[in-house]
């Protein structure tokens, strides 16, 4: 990528924008004339070393629009002492991944010449992110112009503009030629191929390219399932107690596939450089608060907030309200259980093709409200987390998922769970499964690809009718300017979370039932091949750019799925213990039944956990790399010159 190019725009920047900053409209001028000083400022005087200019006004130049966008930039050395600074892992010349340094830059594999091509764009807009996120106030007491506003030494300058309101966001901008040809390469070709992880990871970094990488896993994963699942579904359909095989398949499948997965994931962080890649260290959320203290790790003053506080706030607020959350969540189940039954009783009195129809309404209408329900409790969630006053975005996140999954695991099985070990009943089990599953899935792609496309769609109209005005229509190729607001009115993209989230609910309804309605397997295939299309357009056409995430795994989620997992080997292997060929093998003691159900199942779990630990999680070829580089690291050390101080302390150490 040629960091020089001057902008198509002739009243653009002379150096290629990375990254937008948008201020609020009304901004004091002191405040801006500070910020911008302290990007543009030398590193050894505490700036960021960015380049840094105003956005000119749009085609019309309407008064409603905000003067205060900026672009940010940098130069091409910038970009590389800051690719050290971030730690930033890329191929070596002997084919391994190390850590990039300006000292042994030509001795990586694809610097070539300036290097100009050596780091993708989404490294370079991430390098800007991590320079202005560690932008930190000096000698100031208050933001220029905002004596209200605080600041004190170490204090992140932008986290600080962000959670007062003064920044309103700042995000990468797209590359066009380069989206396009993702584009092409990702979903506008219909055809059977693998995705291009590499060129996703390229353009929206690693943490977007795990996820569609484990969607495409995911997927693949469930073929020999929907295989087995649709001769099983046409020739056993009426035969509801001949599910025991397909369970015992589940067992194996839930377990395998998931240890697969994190071999897997490890090859490809290897071969982008994120497996062996230190975590940066975790400065405070913009949004936590507390009483100004001394931290004793960084040296900084900061705000400090009781950890009691924060428990007590956790245990006697937020734990009680999700309790409440999942006793409505049972109220609602029981009204679907009247409602059914109510279906049933009519169809009992008058068997027609409308009250056959009317069988599957409750289903239908209590899938609708499950989703409703969940919808509500997540901005609940969010605002109970966010009042807890987490320090660090991890435990946030931690927390959030924590909460959402419990939810949203209840709300969606626990109507299933009741119908299969309470009434017992495998008709109504496979029926409310079948209409659960199809209804939350066209639910999911309306609210996920449909509702906003169609939002965007309007917005982009808007922008383009302003610039045919002034522009022929041969000409495509929108300003800087236009193409500044345009993206920067497009709905933020908000993680991965609700994309996982969506995967645990079907990797859920797969593993725990559906050796009762084989077809679910099929139907999650076909969801899943749509959901790639749909979030690969989402990506490209509809959101902003997100920052890259140097991600090395999938995190917390891989957890997530591992739990459910757990629970399917007990849900499954209860179901077979129901089945009628097993009770025949105890007629008369059910106990008996029970415990050797119980037994089994626990040992079974107990050869589940034994396989994680068979099965390395890291494949043996890359064990060797990693640790043949660590030895070569230390080596090195070791040949460094050392300090008085630190020979002293290793001759009282050895001899002491």
């Amino acid at each position: 990528m040629m960091l020089q190019r001057p902008s198509a725009d002739s009243s653009g920047p002379g150096f290629t924008p990375l990254v937008v900053v948008e201020l609020a409209s009304d901004t004091k001028e002191e405040a801006i004339a500070w910020l911008l000083s302290r990007i543009r400022d030398q590193q050894h005087n505490g700036g960021a070393e960015l380049l840094v200019e105003q956005l000119g006004p749009g085609v019309e130049g309407q008064e409603k629009e905000n003067p205060n966008m900026f672009v940010v930039g940098a130069s091409w050395q910038r970009l590389l002492s800051g690719a050290e600074d971030v730690g930033l892992f890329k191929e070596f010349s002997d084919g391994s991944m190390r850590g990039f340094t300006c000292a042994n830059k030509h001795n990586f594999k694809d610097f070539k010449g300036d290097g100009d091509d050596f780091l993708s764009m989404a490294e370079c807009q991430y390098i800007i992110k991590h320079e202005l996120d560690t932008l930190r106030a000096k000698d100031e007491t208050h933001v220029p112009g905002y004596t209200q506003v605080k600041l004190y030494p170490g204090k992140s300058i932008i986290r600080r503009l962000q959670s007062k309101g003064i920044l309103i966001q700042f995000f990468p901008l797209h590359e066009k030629e380069e989206l396009k040809r993702l584009s092409f390469s990702w979903y506008k070709k219909m055809k059977l191929s693998f995705q291009p992880l590499d060129d996703i990871r390229h353009y929206y970094g690693e943490g977007q390219a795990l996820y569609f990488g484990f969607l495409e896993y995911f997927t693949i994963a469930l073929v020999p399932m929907a295989l087995i699942g649709v001769p099983y579904y046409l020739f056993d359909w009426e035969d509801y107690d001949k599910y025991v095989v397909f369970a015992v398949f589940n067992l194996i499948w839930c377990t395998v596939i998931l240890e697969l997965w994190k071999r897997c994931s490890a090859s490809l962080a290897y071969s982008w450089g994120t497996l062996s890649r230190k975590k940066a260290f975790e400065e405070p959320r913009p949004g936590f608060h507390g009483v100004l203290g001394f931290n004793p790790v960084t040296g900084r003053e900061e705000p400090l907030y009781p950890n009691a506080k924060r428990q007590l706030r956790i245990y006697l607020v937020s734990l009680p309200f999700v309790l409440l959350c999942l006793y409505l969540s049972l109220y609602v189940m029981m009204i679907y259980f009247q409602m059914e039954g109510w279906a049933l009783s009519v169809y009992d009195e008058e068997p027609t093709f409308w009250t056959g129809i009317l069988l599957f309404i409750p289903s239908i209408i209590y899938a609708v409200v499950i989703e409703i329900m969940n919808l509500i409790y997540r901005y609940a969630a969010e605002f109970l987390t966010e009042w807890e006053n987490h320090r660090l975005e991890s435990s946030y996140q931690n927390h959030l998922v924590l909460k959402v999954l419990v939810f949203n695991f209840f709300n969606c099985f626990a109507s299933l769970f009741y119908i299969a070990f309470v009434m017992q009943d495998m008709v109504l089990l496979r029926q409310s499964l079948a209409t659960l599953l199809i209804t939350s899935q066209i639910l999911n792609q309306f609210m996920e690809a449909f509702l906003p496309y169609w939002l965007q769609r309007r917005r982009n109209k808007k922008m383009i009718h302003k610039v045919r005005k002034r522009r022929t229509l041969e000409d495509k190729e929108l300003p800087l300017a236009e193409q500044v607001r345009l993206e920067a009115e497009m709905s933020t993209y908000l993680g991965t979370f609700d994309d996982y989230l969506e995967l645990f609910l079907l990797f859920g309804y797969v593993s725990l039932f559906s050796c009762v309605y084989p077809l679910a397997a099929v139907l999650v295939v076909l969801n899943n091949v749509t959901e790639v299309y749909s979030d690969a357009f989402k990506m490209c056409h509809v959101f902003k750019r997100p920052f890259s995430d140097p991600a090395a795994n999938i995190g917390v989620w891989q957890l997530a799925f591992e739990a459910m997992s757990v629970i399917a080997v007990v849900t499954n292997f209860a179901l077979i213990g129901m089945s009628p060929q097993v009770k025949a093998y105890f007629p008369e003691s059910e106990t008996q039944l029970i415990l050797w159900t119980v037994a089994i199942e626990h040992g079974l779990l107990a050869f589940k956990f034994i396989l994680t630990f068979l099965i390395p999680d890291v494949p043996k070829h890359i064990q060797i790399k990693l640790a043949h580089l660590e030895f070569e690291s230390l080596e090195a050390l070791k040949k460094k010159p050392k300090h008085p101080s630190i020979r002293l302390f290793i001759i009282y150490t050895a001899y002491g």
